[in-house]
């Protein structure tokens, strides 16, 4: 069962979805559902000897394109509608032991064309309004099958972060006839010392109001709006940031490190988001080798972040990280 129930405090939906309590929990190496099939082994959901990169629809969905009725009737105060939606599981690799931060530069190129091509795709079903791309990494993210891969949420309705950042940025732009995201990349530029890596396409750094002590924001250099306006040359120097950001966290505390890796795009709803700005953030959780920052209360009862950590201070540690 998955529906949607509304929040009318704070005005967001909450998706409710019991069947996920039987999703895939820390299968065996030798048992992993997404491994490719092997002669004489059981199939796996993915029903090939060998693969590339492989996408397909969750089995154990939050939302669902054939959404069911909801199990319980809604009203004006308690609004309940359909969880309707895809989502899409991105298999990395057919190698199990390894991770995203481990795969060759072209390999990572080859994923962004799929980011790209799922994007446009999903995008392109009416009832489609948002295309969200991520991935989590590691146990203490809450990780339960280790093979490398991400996801694709693909909304009914635009996330409330998103709606956030585009009220803000549309805010900005009425006032001052400018991008938010651009000035802000163009302030750290400047600044220089929050920068942790930059090429001719994308600008990473820890943003000045950082959350977390190692969070890192890729922007794009040009003003765009979706990884569907990206050229050639942008796909390319996107999985070599990725790869130069990815490496240089594990090789901090000699360790794979953990984060929740979310790609921030326009809606695709049809109307035009010129405010808007394409990014990527990082939310690792480790403060130290040993600390991990959790979110406690003043975190999620008051939603008020404390970064223990100077942004400045933590940038200038990251750039010296080799990779």
């Amino acid at each position: 069962m998955s529906e949607l129930r509304w929040n009318p405090v704070l005005e967001e939906w909450v998706v409710t979805a019991t069947h996920r309590q039987d999703r895939t929990f820390f299968p065996p190496p030798d048992f992993c559902p997404i491994c490719p099939t092997k002669k004489g082994k059981f199939e796996t959901e993915i029903p090939s000897e060998n693969y590339d990169i492989v996408v397909f629809e969750n089995k154990f969905p939050s939302f669902n394109r054939n959404a069911s009725v909801p199990a319980i009737l809604g009203d004006e105060l308690y609004k309940v509608k359909k969880s309707r939606g895809i989502c899409e599981v991105i298999v990395y690799t057919p190698e199990h032991n390894t991770t995203l931060a481990d795969q060759s530069v072209e390999q990572i190129h080859k994923l962004v064309y799929v980011w790209k091509d799922r994007y446009e795709e999903l995008g392109s079903h009416k009832f489609i309004k948002y295309v969200f791309i991520f991935e989590n990494k590691g146990e203490v993210i809450g990780v339960t099958l280790h093979h490398p891969h991400g996801q694709i949420y693909s909304f009914s309705y635009i996330p409330p972060k998103i709606q956030k950042e585009l009220l803000s940025s549309q805010k900005y732009m009425n006032k001052l006839k400018k991008c938010l995201f651009c000035d802000i990349l163009d302030k750290e530029i400047k600044f220089k010392k929050r920068i942790v890596y930059t090429n001719k396409s994308f600008t990473a750094f820890i943003p000045f109001f950082a959350r977390y002590p190692y969070e890192v924001h890729i922007y794009a250099n040009r003003h765009i709006q979706a990884i569907s306006d990206f050229t050639e040359k942008e796909c390319l120097n996107l999985a070599k940031i990725l790869k130069v950001i990815m490496k240089k966290y594990d090789n901090l505390f000699e360790m794979s490190f953990p984060y929740i890796m979310v790609m921030h795009q326009k809606p695709t709803d049809g109307k035009k988001y010129n405010n808007y700005h394409w990014h990527i953030e990082f939310y690792p959780p480790y403060r130290t080798k040993n600390k991990i920052k959790f979110l406690a209360g003043c975190e999620s009862g008051a939603g008020t972040f404390i970064n223990d950590t100077m942004a400045e201070e933590k940038a200038k540690e990251l750039r010296k990280i080799k990779w």
